[in-house]
């Protein structure tokens, strides 16, 4: 992204004007997920979990979603049962959050390695397969 002011405020849209063409490319392979395995490293996130939001949003978020809050018992992920389902990038409305939180909530209930593999395979074959929108 170009350097901007709204950079910790407001997400990035499809059509935003902030976007690069270099960083286009980068999150249409999602390459640019790759810095977050220092994260993964440093004990800060996991491969799978709930995806993080920014902190303006989480606040928001936890004030009109119902159970919002629970998902922050297990450590942020770097990809989670809402992205392999399709609920990535922009949220358009509260609607896609909240369906993004019944994910990661029934994911919450049913974590298991066999779970977290299935993920991780959707997760390294979502590259590979025809472009996906950036909303649900």
């Amino acid at each position: 992204m170009y350097v901007n002011a709204e950079s910790d405020i407001k997400q990035a849209a499809a059509d935003d004007a902030r976007i690069t063409g270099l960083g286009a490319l980068l999150r249409r392979t999602h390459i640019d997920e790759l810095p977050q395995l220092f994260n993964i490293l440093l004990g800060h996130m996991s491969f799978i979990g709930p995806r993080p939001h920014m902190l303006q949003e989480d606040k928001a978020f936890d004030a009109c979603v119902t159970g919002y809050h629970l998902r922050r018992l297990a450590r942020p992920g770097l990809s989670g049962l809402a992205q392999v389902k399709g609920y990535h990038g922009y949220a358009k409305d509260l609607k896609s959050i909240e369906d993004r939180t019944r994910l990661d909530l029934f994911y919450l209930n049913k974590a298991s390695f066999l779970l977290d593999i299935s993920i991780l395979f959707h997760t390294l074959r979502k590259p590979f397969k025809k472009r996906s929108t950036w909303s649900r």
